[in-house]
């Protein structure tokens, strides 16, 4: 018989007994001591491998018609507040939003860092750095933390914005901006920003009820019309993959979703899906606010 001394023995003991712990019945017993994770609507998630954070449900500065803008700009203002008091840091923003020219006040007495401020660059600018230039200036802040390309609608927008591209990529260069990507409006465009390594941040529309969603023609604009929402959840999959941040929207189906049952549908299908970093949503009330909460937290406690 072999003999074995002191040094030995208790390398081999300390083995044994490593191996006993990583045996499937010890695991399966740590895994059930561990307490299970509770998720909520105003978490800090990460967005894709961009690095950066913002809260998993956001306050959206536009919304159908100018019904945010008619609340006018103090109401505007204490509005937003109060979600940020609730727990909500990202602001979703754009030059064509009617409260785009407000956000420099809106923000005003926030805490910058805590924000996560999102904005869109419409159309074709002759001078891309100084259209990027004019959304910090309108915000009073040094950086955005994610700007997109607003509204594609073709399959070939990534040939044809090569040169709006470009400008966001310097401006990233300048620090300008700390992410950039697109919002699109139709699948052809959807699956063009998927398959695209430029892209870093996808705004897609998202509801089961396909109400104001993405189709091979464009968007529907019209409450009659409905596409198929699985074209766009598989897009959602190729994008996450590729560790893209993916934010969801339009999942009131722009407003359309008066009936509360709707609205359930809707926020439990997007918080159901693994590959949404985020959610967005156009509120004109405390009310609207406190609703989306408490649904979203229902819905990630499976309750």
């Amino acid at each position: 018989m072999k003999t074995i001394n002191r040094r030995q023995f208790i390398q081999t003991s300390a083995a044994l007994a490593g191996a006993a712990w990583l045996s499937p019945g010890a695991l399966s017993t740590a895994r059930a001591a561990a307490p299970a994770v509770k998720r909520t609507a105003t978490d800090q998630v990460a967005l894709g491998k961009t690095g950066l954070q913002l809260s998993r449900l956001g306050f959206g500065c536009g919304t159908q018609g100018a019904t945010q803008r008619d609340l006018g700009k103090d109401n505007f203002i204490k509005l937003v507040h109060y979600a940020y008091d609730h727990g909500i840091t990202y602001l979703d923003c754009a030059e064509r939003y009617q409260t785009f020219d407000w956000m420099g006040d809106v923000i005003k007495g926030l805490p910058r860092e805590k924000l996560f401020i999102q904005s869109k660059v419409p159309g074709q600018p002759a001078d891309v750095l100084a259209a990027i230039d004019k959304h910090r200036k309108n915000f009073n802040t040094d950086y955005i933390d994610s700007l997109l390309i607003h509204c594609m609608s073709t399959g070939t927008w990534t040939d044809d914005f090569k040169r709006v591209m470009d400008g966001f990529d310097q401006a990233k260069e300048k620090k300008w901006i700390r992410a950039k990507g697109v919002s699109c409006h139709s699948l052809p465009a959807l699956g063009a920003a998927a398959a695209s390594n430029w892209t870093e941040v996808h705004l897609v529309r998202v509801n089961p009820q396909g109400k104001y969603t993405d189709g091979e023609s464009g968007p529907s604009f019209t409450p009659e019309t409905t596409y198929e929402i699985a074209p766009v959840m598989q897009q959602i999959k190729t994008m996450h993959g590729k560790g893209h941040g993916v934010i969801a929207m339009k999942l009131i189906g722009n407003g359309l979703f008066t009936d509360p049952a709707d609205r359930e549908k809707s926020i439990r299908f997007t918080m159901a899906c693994a590959d949404i970093d985020a959610a967005v949503i156009g509120f004109l009330s405390t009310q609207q606010v406190d609703e989306a909460i408490e649904r979203i937290n229902r819905a990630l406690a499976g309750a």
